[in-house]
């Protein structure tokens, strides 16, 4: 497993967290549970491999920030998300972004071009191809306002 990787199953994840009102610790608990992660590889690939010990803590450090800062996160993503409205951001988009964001906030060790260049290639993985450049311009923007040189 890569970093890459590591990003998706955690994109996945707060997209779950999202979807289902649930609480990040009793997702990730169970997420990683030998039995439960294994009986997901027969479903797809990504879930081949275990993630090793780096990869699942930052897996579970990006899930439960992204949790606990998601009205924060949220906030950003309206602000920006100029010409949409908030409801029509498809949950899947709103989990790359605030995934992206809490990586540029709260992760200094991740390049910002690294953290939106890889919220892209997600969105083109699991969106349609309008809302890549959205997620995109969102991204950009925020990182220009909210993180100046």
């Amino acid at each position: 497993m890569n970093r890459s990787e590591a990003r998706e199953i955690a994109m996945r994840l707060c997209y779950e967290i999202s979807a289902r009102e649930c609480d990040a610790r009793q997702v990730l608990t169970h997420f990683f549970e030998g039995d439960y992660y294994a009986s997901l590889a027969s479903e797809d690939k990504l879930y081949e491999s275990f993630p090793q010990e780096n990869h699942r803590e930052y897996i579970e450090k990006l899930v439960m920030g992204v949790g606990e800062h998601s009205a924060e996160l949220d906030g950003y993503v309206a602000k920006y998300a100029k010409g949409w409205k908030f409801a029509r951001i498809s949950r899947t988009a709103l989990a790359v972004m605030k995934t992206a964001m809490y990586e540029i906030m709260y992760m200094p060790e991740i390049p910002n071009a690294a953290a939106i260049n890889e919220a892209v290639e997600l969105a083109k993985k699991y969106d349609e191809p309008e809302t890549v450049s959205f997620v995109n311009g969102v991204l950009g923007s925020f990182v220009r306002e909210e993180l100046p040189e």
